[in-house]
């Protein structure tokens, strides 16, 4: 407290020594808080009152020591100068966030494809979880030609991924090989409504895979090329979360259209017809593309090869020119693959561990709308953590949701197990894309994704067969352990021989 008894002189040292002494020392350092907070985050009218506001102590000493007649014109200039100081000061940190958040923002290009990724999807997943049961039902099928079927069209897609994407590179025509497989794709889905033959089917299911391979590579590569590598994780998680959007809702459209229609499949093929329509339409007036060549080797010193040993060499040497950390990162990739065997071992587990039968449909739809809830976000966390460290995140998830397989015995933890599952993906499907991008150059990334898409097409059927034998002989419990532990391999090749 100020003493009672002091004349005017006196009265102005001692408001001096309180406003800058030790007595207002806390209670300022929480106004300077204040104003820092207020210069960040508010408008720089605002920042500019609590800069006066905090810097009070300061002014009032600095007025008492004044003369009369200077003091107020003083103190105007100094809350001026200060104002507009704070206004300067906003508006350059309001002008960062504006900067930030553009670089943050999705192109037209990738938020195109991932509309169309979402069309696409929900008109085959219209179609696939019933294929089985119209090839059994109504074509008496056996199940051996069911699995010829499956096995056939997977091969077929990942050998052309891997010619498709070199190709995309070599004409420069990403957006027109990409249209051509949607188009094949989407042509077949009526025609399926009319087949009356099992083989019809199988030929039907081969074109249709047979344009998967050909759009997969080009399309990522056409991705990677429209956005800036800041946020190419965050757009190819964008584009996958789409896809697995479109996943979840195509079998809730089948079972509305059977719910209306029971039994009757060839509705749902033909119906089935109209988001692929859709997707073609957005695709193709929905982006552009200027063609560019790549500079790919010449045609000098091949003399009189045929033209197919030309097209041999010209691929051998656009093979030899990447990268090696990109052929490493191939090596954990196929590592990885062999690891990873069909989700349709972890439903059969789901089933055993007593998740009801009727409610392993909504368990894969569950999965799907967790890919699509957090995809978007484990891109982004890969532009900010970097490519290997998110993946290898992903792959240590993996890793323990296998061994967390081997040990579930209640539906509940079946559940959570799934949701936890579903945070691998969103960890991965993003950054590993982005990485594709990240270690190759813009003329040589169609190859790349092509490379890319084929080792993990090649991976996944002796994982499969690999997981199912283990199984079969020793047991559940060790096929998941055996799973769990390439994974871990996987992830300690990739973070030893990758630093991105």
């Amino acid at each position: 407290m100020l003493p009672p008894s002091r004349n005017i002189s006196e009265w102005r040292v001692a408001i001096s020594e309180w406003f800058s002494g030790g007595q207002r020392s806390c209670a300022a350092e929480k106004f300077r808080r204040i104003r820092r907070c207020a210069l960040q985050f508010f408008h720089p009218a605002l920042a500019g009152f609590v800069f006066v506001v905090t810097n009070f102590s300061r002014w009032a000493s600095w007025i008492l020591r004044s003369q009369p007649n200077t003091t107020w014109n003083c103190a105007c200039v100094k809350f001026a100068s200060e104002v507009k100081r704070a206004d300067k000061l906003g508006t350059e940190r309001k002008g960062r966030h504006r900067l930030a958040t553009t670089r943050r923002r999705l192109p037209k290009t990738v938020v195109t494809l991932g509309i169309v990724s979402l069309l696409n999807d929900a008109s085959s997943e219209m179609i696939y979880p019933l294929l089985p049961f119209f090839l059994r039902e109504h074509l008496k099928a056996s199940v051996a030609f069911v699995g010829l079927v499956e096995g056939i069209a997977e091969t077929t897609a990942s050998l052309l991924k891997l010619a498709s994407g070199w190709i995309s590179d070599k004409v420069g025509r990403h957006k027109l090989l990409t249209f051509i497989g949607y188009a094949l794709a989407g042509a077949t889905r009526p025609v399926l409504a009319a087949a009356t033959a099992a083989w019809q089917v199988l030929g039907l299911r081969f074109v249709d895979r047979v344009g998967k391979g050909i759009r997969t590579s080009p399309r990522d590569a056409l991705l990677a090329n429209a956005c800036d590598e800041s946020i190419r994780g965050m757009a190819f998680g964008f584009h996958r979360a789409m896809d697995h959007l479109g996943a979840a809702v195509g079998p809730l459209l089948a079972s509305a259209v059977l719910l209306f229609s029971p039994g009757n499949y060839r509705l749902v093929f033909a119906l089935a017809a109209v988001p692929a329509l859709l997707s073609l339409f957005v695709l193709w007036f929905g982006i552009s593309e200027t063609p560019s060549r790549s500079s790919l080797p010449s045609n000098a010193g091949v003399g009189n090869h045929s033209e197919k040993s030309q097209v041999r060499v010209e691929f051998a040497r656009a093979w030899s020119d990447l990268p090696a950390t990109f052929r490493w990162y191939l090596a954990a990739l196929l590592l990885f693959t062999l690891s990873n065997s069909s989700d349709a071992f972890l439903l059969l587990r789901a089933k055993d561990a007593g998740v009801p039968e009727s409610a392993i449909p909504l368990l894969w739809t569950w999965l799907h709308i967790v890919k699509s809830m957090a995809g978007t976000h484990g891109g982004m966390l890969s532009d900010r953590i970097g490519r290997t460290k998110a993946i290898v995140l992903g792959w240590l998830v993996y890793a323990g949701v296998y061994a967390t397989f081997a040990f579930l015995h209640s539906a509940w933890q079946v559940w959570a197990v799934f949701t936890v599952y579903g945070l691998y993906f969103a960890l991965t499907e993003g950054a590993e894309r982005a990485l594709v991008a990240d270690l190759l150059p813009p003329e040589k990334r169609g190859l790349g994704y092509g490379a890319f898409h084929f080792v993990v097409g090649v991976g996944m059927m002796p994982a499969s067969v690999l997981f199912g034998l283990i199984w079969q002989l020793f047991g559940f419990q060790t096929a998941f352990f055996f799973g769990a532990g390439l994974a871990l391999c996987a992830a300690a090749l990739l973070a030893a021989k990758i630093r991105r």
